[in-house]
């Protein structure tokens, strides 16, 4: 008699937990440093970045009205609605076969104009992940945070700097 797998009661779902936790971070992590290093507008997340978007934009019309205030600033009750779990089913569905690890977890920063932090991150599907921030690198809406991130990532080499010196001045 085979028994079918419960995840539930699972021996190792903590620890499952947790490595899905560290590729999530990982992942926002990378996606950060991409947005240090290249312009947005220019950053191309999948090989069809092209048609996530236009997929977007056409079954959530509401994202698409300016001022992009949808896209700018995350409502995760309007994602989690009844309707909205109905709605984002059936686009991450249309992605099985076309995105890799399209319904792994993946963090987002709810305020596109910040960088990630505790009261700025939920948790979305990876397509979720790839369908606003497409969308936000094409109109714009990641220019601060590409600023943000240069500079922050500027700040963090002046503080290397001060320190080797601090070495060499102290080690003579």
């Amino acid at each position: 008699m085979t028994t079918k797998f419960d995840p539930n009661n699972a021996q190792n779902l903590i620890e499952i937990e947790k490595q899905f936790a560290v590729k999530a971070v990982e992942h926002a992590q990378t996606y950060w440093n991409l947005l240090e290093k290249v312009n947005p507008r220019d950053l191309r997340l999948t090989k069809i970045d092209d048609e996530i978007f236009e997929h977007t934009m056409l079954d959530f019309p509401e994202l698409a009205q300016e001022p992009y205030d949808k896209l700018t600033v995350l409502d995760e009750e309007w994602m989690k609605s009844p309707e909205g779990k109905e709605r984002w089913r059936k686009f991450i569905q249309a992605y099985e076969k076309k995105i890799k690890d399209y319904n792994f977890g993946s963090l987002i920063r709810t305020d596109s104009r910040d960088e990630y932090g505790e009261r700025n991150t939920i948790f979305v599907t990876r397509i979720q992940f790839y369908a606003f921030e497409i969308a936000r690198n094409r109109l714009g809406l990641n220019d601060r945070a590409h600023e943000l991130a240069k500079a922050e990532a500027e700040k963090e080499k002046e503080k290397k700097e001060k320190e080797k010196a601090k070495k060499k001045t102290n080690g003579k």
